[in-house]
């Protein structure tokens, strides 16, 4: 039913709970999951465990703390799949805007399925505009599943 998944992920609770999800039905069908992860600043302050003065919405990350970041968010991804029944994660890092990565992640892959987690850790515009799960199940070309 599932061939290709692709699971959103911010090391967010709720996107780890979409992660688990998503290995319980990639078990069962026997599906690749590709994991969809794009740095912003709240993933890259999040994933280095942001500290008191490390200045979230006013300093860039750098390059290298971002590639820091982004090994950091999928090798806790690899440890909750495997603790969820070993599955091996594709990993993709977008660039932009996270729902249209995910969107193009899903496109390329030819995805049978979006999990994304209800709520991440998505910026104040976000509380205003629009979830990037709502974005995503708006425009997606194929089945979404929301975990809270």
């Amino acid at each position: 039913m599932f061939s290709n998944i692709v699971v959103g992920f911010d090391g967010s609770e709720p996107s780890q709970n979409a992660l688990k999800v998503a290995c319980d039905l990639a078990q069962k069908y026997g599906s690749a999951i590709h994991l969809s992860h794009t740095p912003v600043h709240e993933t890259v302050a999040f994933a280095l465990g942001a500290v008191a003065g490390y200045h979230v919405a006013t300093t860039m990350p750098k390059p290298e703390e971002i590639k820091e970041a982004s090994d950091k968010v999928f090798a806790q991804a690899q440890s909750i799949a495997d603790a969820a029944g070993g599955a091996k994660l594709v990993p993709h890092v977008g660039g932009g805007d996270p729902a249209h990565d995910m969107l193009d992640c899903a496109n390329a892959v030819g995805a049978d399925l979006i999990v994304t987690g209800r709520r991440g850790l998505g910026n104040l515009t976000a509380l205003m505009m629009g979830s990037t799960s709502a974005h995503v199940a708006h425009h997606a070309k194929c089945a979404c599943l929301t975990v809270a």
